[in-house]
């Protein structure tokens, strides 16, 4: 086939898209595309453009859909979705689903999130299931409860979570109220693949709004979580970073007895161009700092923030060189130590890429420990579950309600632990102190390389396995899992685990929802019992073993 015949091919399928698009504004936004490509030369970036359009169907997978908005089956939008709700509903009724089986919707606050929640209950009506839509724009955790709340076969989330502005999503869960994950996603993704024409799918106009009642439910359950004794005496800042998390935080912090949080008022209201950070994600630098300085006004205990959607929780502490964010394995220890001190008895799990101190601490009480791939569409399902994180700064402190990562209630957790520990004169840092005492101190870091080109990360991860590295930071590598071959435990997944001596370890994997390759960085340090200022001393040497570790790794994958 020639070239010619290749672009003829390519506007043809985009003309076609466009007349069968229900989006007039994507429909226009891909004729005027398709004008620009006719009147451009050969090769020029509108071409370029359109063809990525079409490179294919935008993959639904164990995240569900995600990516950026805009025309084309690579994009997302209506089209897209549409298909994705009629595939998502045919696999469902596979499954046995029928008229009197629901699928319970929610959406977030970024840019057409309520169209594409509202598409998606007019296609479920339309293939004779039922569907209820959340009230309003609301946090991830919720639709996650509501789900086994409600007793639903399936909930879908129009969300994209802490990714850029021009980004959205659509993530899928089953009736037991986790995540999808194989084969559903590759069944659901067939279905799609088989769905025809736009017109043919069949729509209906006879879905649920849900009023309160949910929403009230879920606060009113993880604002019983915390134990009514515990103190209250807690100065604390609070950011939703533009998100949907504000409303529900506030109301729970008052049922629970907290005073209400200061609010970093620029970040205080949902606005899908997230104005005032580069990526609206907690983790990244600048993302806290309108908080952090808020905290420096106020005088502060401790601040706390939630990604846009508030299944993720973040928190900053006070300390002699200022405001210093709390890395997701910490938060992690802290809530598990917790957890533990309260006697909760069952799994405690984490991902590969976590903290191994969770699995020290889980068998010093006499718990079991399990560790996932990453992501909690693992964690969620791990039977017996008491506790689970993951150092992306999830957490799921209370199981019983969602059956996912909850920034709202590991929020509440927090503070709690930290009004406690003020009551008695201490911290949480106190706190991370007695731990690593105990167990300890596990340090972690990361080196993360963000890509323009998905073929730097294909091309770092071909190194490795061509290369492997026999020491890392001075430390003898002692094994290497490919983790791409699978274990008896573990699915075969992208990414490679060395585990070093002395109990460091390295995990090198591609985001999953991100152009980024990620190498997750552990070394553990003992702290001599008694000396004055072991643990610093400990943390110091960590320090160092840690940047041994990122400088050496960098060069053998070539970053």
């Amino acid at each position: 086939m020639t070239a010619s015949t290749d672009s003829t091919d390519l506007l043809d399928r985009a003309r076609a898209w466009a007349a069968e698009d229900p989006d007039p504004r994507t429909r226009a936004e891909l004729e005027a595309l398709l004008a620009q490509v006719e009147a451009e030369s050969p090769g020029g970036a509108a071409a370029a453009d359109l063809a990525d359009r079409f490179a294919g169907r935008l993959e639904f997978g164990t995240a569900g859909l995600r990516g950026a908005l805009g025309a084309g089956p690579n994009r997302m939008n209506r089209a897209v979705v549409v298909r994705a709700a009629a595939g998502l509903a045919s696999y469902l009724k596979q499954q046995g689903a029928g008229p009197d089986d629901s699928v319970v919707i929610g959406y977030d606050a970024r840019h057409d999130s309520d169209v594409f929640a509202h598409d998606t209950a007019a296609v479920m009506v339309g293939a004779g299931l039922r569907a209820q839509v959340l009230p309003r724009p609301l946090p991830t955790p919720v639709l996650a409860y509501a789900i086994r709340e409600l007793g639903c076969v399936a909930g879908v989330m129009v969300t994209a979570s802490h990714n850029p502005p021009q980004d959205n999503g659509y993530k899928v869960y089953l009736g037991d109220g986790s995540q999808i994950v194989p084969p559903a996603d590759a069944g659901i993704s067939r279905e799609i693949d088989a769905v025809g024409a736009l017109d043919s799918v069949p729509r209906g106009e006879g879905w649920e709004r849900l009023g309160d009642d949910v929403v009230d439910s879920y606060k009113a359950k993880v604002a019983a979580l915390v134990d009514a004794g515990t103190p209250r005496d807690l100065v604390s800042v609070y950011t939703p970073l533009h998100g949907v998390g504000g409303e529900t935080v506030a109301e729970v912090l008052e049922r629970a007895g907290f005073p209400a949080p200061h609010v970093a008022v620029a970040q205080a209201e949902p606005d899908p161009e997230f104005p005032t950070v580069a990526f609206p994600n907690p983790e990244e630098p600048g993302a806290m700092d309108l908080a952090m300085a808020l905290a420096e006004e106020v005088g502060a205990d401790l601040v706390l923030a939630n990604d846009p959607d508030a299944d993720r929780c973040a928190a900053a502490v006070p300390g002699p060189h200022g405001w210093r964010m709390l890395r997701g394995d910490e938060v992690g220890a802290l809530l598990a130590d917790a957890a533990l001190r309260r006697g909760v008895q069952g799994v405690y799990a984490t991902t590969i890429v976590s903290s191994s101190l969770l699995g020290t601490m889980a068998a010093a009480h006499g718990q079991e420990y399990r560790e996932t791939l990453t992501g909690f569409k693992w964690l969620g399902r791990v039977d017996g579950l008491a506790f689970a994180y993951e150092e992306a700064l999830g957490y799921c402190a209370a199981p019983e309600l969602v059956r996912d990562k909850d920034g709202v209630s590991a929020l509440l957790r927090l503070a709690e632990l930290a009004a406690t520990l003020k009551a008695e004169g201490r911290t949480l840092d106190d706190r991370l102190d007695d731990i690593a005492r105990t167990y300890g101190l596990h340090a972690t870091d990361q080196l993360s390389v963000r890509v323009t080109d998905l073929a730097q990360i294909d091309a770092a991860m071909s190194r490795l396995r061509a290369a492997p590295p026999v020491s890392l930071g001075g430390l003898a590598v002692e094994r290497v899992d490919d983790l791409a071959e699978g274990s008896a435990d573990l699915l075969p997944t992208e990414g490679l685990r060395y585990t070093l001596a002395e109990g460091a370890r390295v995990v090198v994997r591609p985001s999953g929802t991100e152009p980024k390759l990620k190498c997750y960085l552990e070394v553990v340090v003992p702290v001599e019992e008694g000396e004055p200022g072991g643990v610093d001393a400990a943390r110091i040497a960590a320090a160092g073993r840690l940047d041994a570790i990122r400088t050496d790794l960098a060069a053998a994958a070539g970053l």
